[in-house]
């Protein structure tokens, strides 16, 4: 049966290289694309989300992705671990179920901005419009309002399985019968990605080139090699 596993952070196809070369989880859309690409007529699709979130256009990208694929094809979401930010808008793009252990988070979209004040009263209007847009995934799949869909991700708002189930954000909790109540909440670090200062030392540090940032195999491939010259021993020439 075909799988696609969310985890890890949700990140741009260009930033991938970096995040494998350091052994970070991580999920792209073309990890996604490539399960799609590889579909037959028939296929039931599993999609099995564990992130903290991560970028809200890639999570948008994703959520698009799966949701037209629903469309000709049998979808089924699992949110296993934790479905948060942006991995949250993912789990809305079909049928999903909820393990009792398992936590949702939604809140509005962040950035970082500098300049003057009609810059940073620009930046509220874009932030304000990319909550909307990204709310429209929750009132989509539940029936809510806009209005009711804002005031949660306002307040920044965890759910459990049950919760989310009874808001209709997910359709079923995953061994219900089972379930136990008293799930300790735990809060995962905000997602930023590297800055291109940092990628450009682990390029350097790793010895690769500015056009080695393709297929992740042969990236891990030169670094190894790397890594295998550093640890030869160092033969000292005797007179």
């Amino acid at each position: 049966m075909p799988r696609i596993d969310i985890r890890g952070v949700l990140i741009p196809n260009d930033y991938k290289w970096y995040y494998d070369i350091l052994d970070i989880e991580n999920t792209c859309p073309k990890d996604v694309s490539r399960v799609l690409n590889a579909l037959q007529s028939g296929d039931v699709l599993e999609v099995y989300i564990n992130s903290p979130g991560g970028v809200i256009d890639v999570g948008s990208e994703i959520y698009a992705l799966l949701r037209k694929t629903g469309e000709s094809y049998n979808v089924k979401l699992y949110v296993t671990g934790e479905a948060c930010s942006a991995a949250s808008v993912v789990a809305m793009a079909g049928y999903c179920e909820m393990a009792p252990t398992a936590l949702m988070m939604v809140h509005c979209v962040s950035t970082s901005a500098s300049g003057n004040h009609n810059d940073m009263e620009k930046m509220v209007e874009v932030l304000q419009q990319a909550d909307r847009a990204m709310c429209t995934a929750y009132t989509e799949k539940t029936g809510m309002t806009e209005e009711e869909a804002l005031d949660m991700m306002e307040h920044e708002t965890w759910l459990t399985a049950q919760q989310a189930k009874d808001r209709g954000l997910v359709d079923a909790v995953m061994f219900e019968e089972q379930q136990e109540e008293g799930i300790p909440l735990v809060a995962g670090p905000l997602f930023k990605l590297p800055t291109k200062e940092q990628m450009e030392q682990v390029r350097k540090l790793a010895g690769l080139q500015e056009e080695d940032s393709g297929d992740t195999a042969v990236l891990l491939q030169k670094v190894q090699k790397r890594l295998d010259l550093m640890s030869k021993p160092k033969l000292n020439m005797v007179p």
